[in-house]
């Protein structure tokens, strides 16, 4: 068994649903469900014995100790992230909290159970933990990307608290041995994507027929990474990776955030046109976010030299996947939109709860 946090998330619970589909290997999911967290994601794995759901939070060191003594997981994947800009800006705290303190009570009980583990056991148990290129901040247009030794210059409160915890993750492998291993991912775009984020955004407000905002001049870029490609390369990190080590995950696609916008749209009228005009004439430009970083760039050279993994996903092919899940799934995000997702959550949760203490 592995354990995974945050995987009722958008990248957590794409890569428990990629999991169970590919291996007999269960997994225990341990999940808060704040506003992002959504078990409808995983409902396909409802009644599965593989996988395992607790809903705890990382902060909670005791908690997290008892469920690695009692499920007696080989590894754990560390998804659990307060992740959106625009929302650390807004109000850091939760960032500070989950992503640093979190992290860290996760590291402790990790510690303390890895510690406890016989002598083969204790070898080959590991703890991936998952972060992103924006701890490495912004790069110019002539700046070559970012590698593993790329130094740390986080320019927003989430980035800086990933970058925090991606130190103290660094920390625990060379201070106790804890057999630590680091991702650092460029953005990942793909199915179950909260839609406060600019490509899942940009899908529902077209077909909605609202604005299309785009911050400043829209020519931000950042690499693309197609979620399902992001799932495999943890995998092989996970299985292949070495102790101590960091590996940048990257989709090999740079385009500027308006580039984007216009391929959505373009996507969108020939996928599902408007009755008139086209979804380009909804793109409104809007003052720039505070601290924005220009320009992100994963070189992903590493993993594929040493551990052999390299995208699948060419940006044209994830992105007219994305769409056709976005099309073909009005209701989860009309859920989402409207916050009706949070009370299937609890009332599902809590009759899930009632019946395993019943049996």
């Amino acid at each position: 068994m592995i354990l995974v946090t945050g995987g009722a998330g958008f990248i957590g619970s794409n890569f428990v649903l990629d999991w169970v589909a590919q291996s007999d290997e269960a997994v225990l999911n341990v999940d808060k469900l704040s506003y992002a967290g959504n078990l409808r994601n995983l409902s396909a794995l409802q009644g599965d014995e593989r996988h395992v759901f607790v809903r705890e939070d990382i902060c909670d060191q005791d908690a997290i100790a008892a469920l690695l003594n009692k499920y007696k997981p080989r590894a754990i994947v560390h998804f659990a992230a307060e992740s959106h800009v625009d929302r650390s800006i807004r109000g850091p705290r939760d960032f500070i909290n989950t992503n640093i303190n979190g992290t860290f009570s996760l590291l402790e009980a990790a510690r303390g159970y890895w510690s406890e583990l016989p002598g083969q056991e204790q070898r080959d148990f590991r703890f991936l933990h998952v972060s992103t290129d924006e701890v490495y901040g912004s790069l110019s247009a002539g700046d070559a990307s970012f590698t593993e030794t790329t130094a740390y210059a986080p320019n927003s409160p989430y980035s800086a608290s990933k970058a925090a915890s991606d130190h103290l993750v660094r920390s625990y492998h060379h201070t106790y041995g804890l057999p630590t291993l680091t991702t650092n991912c460029s953005n990942n775009y793909g199915p179950y994507h909260f839609p406060e984020k600019l490509i899942p955004l940009i899908i529902t407000n077209a077909r909605a027929g609202k604005s299309l905002p785009i911050y400043g001049d829209g020519q931000q870029v950042r690499d693309w990474l197609y979620v399902g490609d992001h799932c495999a390369a943890i995998r092989c990190v996970l299985d292949k990776g070495m102790p101590g080590e960091v590996y940048n995950i990257g989709g090999w696609n740079e385009k500027a955030n308006l580039d984007v916008v216009h391929i959505l749209c373009d996507m969108l009228d020939r996928m599902d046109p408007k009755k008139s005009g086209s979804y380009r004439d909804q793109i409104t430009f809007v003052t720039d976010r505070p601290g924005h970083d220009r320009r992100y760039a994963i070189d992903a050279s590493k993993i594929e030299r040493e551990l052999g993994w390299r995208p699948v996903e060419t940006f044209e092919t994830g992105i007219e996947r994305t769409v056709q899940w976005y099309l073909a799934h009005q209701d989860w995000v009309a859920d989402v939109q409207s916050g009706d997702y949070l009370k299937w959550i609890e009332t599902n949760y809590n009759q899930r709860m009632a019946e395993k203490e019943s049996a």
